[in-house]
């Protein structure tokens, strides 16, 4: 796997860069802000790009954006977005264009290299990847009017798994589940949710961006 490194934090971006070499990873490029970031993969396109959301020039979403760019003229580029935070917002960006070879992880994973290289080729392979403390976090608190109250733990359970970017396949092995089940399952979210098949909407995305928008939503108190 070749990668490029786009982190204003030198001291980041250098004990990435050894980490993932030690790995057996390729590191073709590392760069300090968003603009750098365009530039290298323009002359030389990794596999994937890790990308700090918050870069120079204005440390706000310049990452985000430049992973945006980088997807839509080098669709063959995965990224994989570093947040400080846990952001619902960020996720719902990703996960409303719809498409695959996209992540977003929370910085902590940094310290967890299977993790972290586990997510780098999830996206490689063209998955869409959500840190899993979100969901998590998202799942836990109670909302008010919630359109996912008609759904069974069960298939609460894999609908926080879709959020987190698991295919069918990974689904099936997270939770110790037959294909059918699985199948079974995601039939009956699409029809509670109800998301009709037709041929221009993805139903499995439409599921997800309805579970992220309610779950963004303000606690029942």
């Amino acid at each position: 796997m070749r990668v490029t490194l786009a982190d204003d934090g030198v001291v980041i971006r250098e004990g990435l860069a050894r980490l993932l070499t030690e790995a057996g990873i390729e590191i073709v490029a590392q760069v300090g802000d968003a603009d750098a970031l365009r530039e290298v993969v323009r002359a030389d396109p990794p596999d994937v790009a890790l990308v700090d959301i918050r870069m120079p020039p204005t440390f706000t979403d310049d990452g985000l954006r430049a992973a945006q760019a980088i997807r839509a003229e080098h669709p063959g580029v995965a990224v994989l977005l570093l947040s400080q935070y846990v952001d619902v917002v960020y996720a719902l960006k990703l996960v409303r264009e719809g498409k695959g070879g996209i992540g977003y992880l929370l910085k902590d994973r940094i310290v967890d290299p299977p993790a972290l290289i586990d997510a780098m080729e999830r996206v490689a392979a063209g998955e869409l990847v959500v840190e899993p403390a979100l969901v998590e976090e998202l799942v836990s608190a109670p909302k008010l009017d919630d359109p996912l109250d008609e759904l069974t733990p069960r298939e609460r359970e894999i609908l926080a798994l879709m959020a987190e970017g698991r295919t069918d396949r990974g689904i099936r092995e997270a939770l110790w589940l037959s294909q059918k089940t699985v199948e079974s399952h995601t039939r009956s979210i699409f029809r509670k949710l109800d998301l009709p098949a037709t041929p221009s909407d993805n139903r499995r995305v439409h599921a997800v961006l309805t579970f992220l928008r309610q779950a963004s939503q303000p606690a029942a108190q």
